[in-house]
């Protein structure tokens, strides 16, 4: 059985003509179908951090954000969340602090969707190439001291280099996909935002998300990927 995860940076839901529109992002995500997603910059950046996907409309939209954040009108961690399926039972929620100058985390959370268990993990690493190799090894640390469980880590992973040299700390545990080009959205040039899988998944199909929402949106194009057991 195949289950659809994506990743999308929503930019604090402000798009191309700097408008902040959730719904915009929200006809995104509906055209992408996907089970779960990882969303980075889903809250604003000063102050109570206030989600800018307010509860009311992604439940009209068929979603819920796992429970993450630590501020009451927040749904992200450092700006990371997860989105499900309305329904989906959440059986494990953890926050990561990442090593780096500037604040990152990244968020973990183990699911039981379309009838199987799956360990999901989303990033925004870090600008440094030195920092964001210190990230994944971090992440990659965790999640070995986990029980074993089929894993996708996936987001804006800030790696401009096509072999992603600052990614090696997955290590044999994973296999690392680029889906396609989608930074920035006008003109993409970069695959910024990648998956990465653990050795019993396959990926199936996957791409960037290219609808005519998408492209106004956010300064990122959403990347997409059906997979299933290796």
């Amino acid at each position: 059985m195949r289950t659809r995860v994506a990743s999308y940076n929503i930019h604090k839901s402000v798009g191309m003509d700097y408008r902040r529109d959730p719904l915009r992002v929200l006809k995104v995500l509906a055209a992408i179908g996907a089970d779960v997603v990882a969303i980075q910059e889903a809250d604003r950046r000063f102050g109570l951090r206030v989600s800018t996907l307010p509860s009311g409309m992604l439940a009209e939209a068929g979603l819920q954000a796992v429970d993450l954040a630590v501020r009451p009108d927040s749904i992200g961690w450092h700006g990371n969340a997860i989105l499900v399926r309305s329904g989906t039972e959440v059986l494990r929620r953890e926050r990561l602090d990442l090593p780096g100058v500037e604040p990152r985390g990244a968020v973990l959370v183990d699911l039981w969707v379309n009838g199987v268990a799956l360990r999901v993990v989303g990033v925004h690493l870090a600008l440094i190439g030195s920092h964001r190799k210190a990230q994944v090894h971090r992440i990659s640390s965790h999640i070995q001291g986990l029980p074993d469980m089929p894993t996708v880590v996936l987001g804006d992973f800030n790696e401009w280099s096509r072999s992603g040299k600052n990614l090696t700390g997955f290590g044999a545990g994973f296999n690392l996909h680029r889906l396609g080009k989608s930074y920035p959205t006008p003109f993409p040039v970069a695959g910024l935002d990648r998956i990465a899988l653990s050795r019993d998944l396959k990926l199936a199909d996957g791409g960037v998300h290219r609808c005519k929402s998408a492209k106004r949106a956010s300064d990122h194009l959403p990347i997409w990927a059906d997979i299933a057991a290796a």
